[in-house]
């Protein structure tokens, strides 16, 4: 079983928190607009982290990471990018990417709007943001295990 920590919108903001809520994970996916390297680098010296760069990410992010990324963990196809839309209301490019790809989970940001879903034919999860810029009302993660095709222990955790 794979315990994963997944993180969106941190805008250069890294709560202390996140380390004590995803000290168990396997891994860390952050779902873009990191917004430093400081936030960046604190995470894969903690844990071993993926993720894509958002529309704040400056080039050199993009040089280092991906504007999409899709992965097969646990028997599960991930996709995550960052600007990705909610269920009924994809943009062209993700539509058709979805399309393309056929994820079991579709994992995006962008919204600070905290978001879990099943869509027609896979999970559609967005985390939230957990940094401190933008509207949004709660600062958020999620934390999930993959095992055997499956999401387990799915928990959505809000950082005071």
């Amino acid at each position: 079983m794979e315990r994963i920590g997944l993180i969106s919108d941190t805008h250069g903001y890294l709560d202390p928190a996140v380390f004590h809520f995803f000290q168990d994970v396997d891994e860390i996916w952050h779902a873009g607009d990191i917004g430093s390297w400081d936030v960046w680098q604190q995470l894969t010296d903690f844990k071993p982290t993926f993720g894509v760069y958002g529309n704040i990410d400056g080039a050199d992010f993009r040089r280092e990471l991906p504007g999409n990324w899709i992965v097969v963990r646990g028997g599960l196809r991930i996709f995550m990018t960052h600007i990705g839309g909610r269920p009924g209301r994809y943009p062209t490019r993700v539509k058709n990417l979805l399309a393309d790809h056929k994820p079991d989970i579709f994992i995006c940001g962008h919204s600070h709007l905290l978001k879990v879903e099943r869509d027609t034919s896979f999970l559609y999860v967005n985390p939230g943001a957990a940094g401190r810029v933008g509207f949004h009302q709660h600062r958020t993660l999620i934390r999930f295990s993959i095992n055997e095709q499956k999401i387990h222990n799915l928990e959505v955790i809000q950082l005071v």
